[in-house]
């Protein structure tokens, strides 16, 4: 699976981290019936690799179930064994292309410009700008004269308005985590997970709301 270019086509990594494993398992299958293909299960999820091997298992082989807060190589190991497609990190992770799967995609946390050549050095196949929130869009257009070959993907408090800010200021797609999930994943309603599903699929879109 090319991550990269999923991302370029979607635009949208969705996050799902809750407390309840049987929820954020519904969450993922309503994500990807609303057309939300690129999802991470975090692993801070209770019972997480269960979550993504039941979601790969539903969903097909080549669906885009990724496991998020992979901080060892144990971790990856774990998650691509259960299924995970690719895997996402905080922050710089060493050991990742031992996991039993060298040619799995990570997507690599980074903050600084030293950080985000760590994530290259690593492999990664992109970099997850996180926190995001921290210095926002106009931090990613600073970042985009020195690194302007670098696939950034901006995590931590992206909202339906800091999305398409994000993607037009060049980012390659954006991570959403409890602006578009919710409470879903701790048993919340799925209506409005859906809504706020469209609601973003709008945003990415580029559409008025």
């Amino acid at each position: 699976m090319n991550l990269l270019d999923s991302l370029r086509a979607l635009r949208l990594l969705a996050i799902v981290r809750g407390t309840d494993p049987g929820a954020a398992l519904r969450t993922v299958l309503t994500l990807a019936e609303e057309g939300i293909e690129a999802i991470e299960v975090s692993l801070t999820t209770p019972d997480a690799l269960t979550v993504i091997e039941q979601a790969r298992a539903a969903l097909g082989p080549e669906a885009l179930v990724g496991a998020g807060t992979v901080r060892t190589a144990a971790d990856g190991a774990r998650a691509v064994a259960a299924g995970a497609s690719y895997l996402v990190t905080p922050a710089l992770v060493d050991g990742l292309r031992s996991t039993g799967s060298p040619e799995i995609p990570v997507l690599m946390g980074a903050l600084t410009p030293t950080e985000i050549e760590g994530a290259l050095a690593r492999g990664a196949c992109a970099v997850k700008l996180f926190p995001g929130s921290l210095g926002g869009p106009r931090y990613l257009r600073a970042l985009r004269d020195p690194f302007p070959e670098v696939p950034f993907v901006p995590v931590g408090g992206v909202d339906v308005a800091a999305a398409r800010e994000y993607l037009d200021q060049g980012a390659t797609a954006v991570g959403v985590g409890s602006p578009l999930v919710g409470d879903a994943a701790d048993g919340g309603d799925l209506d409005e997970l859906r809504a706020r599903a469209a609601e973003f699929r709008r945003a990415i879109a580029g559409e008025a709301r």
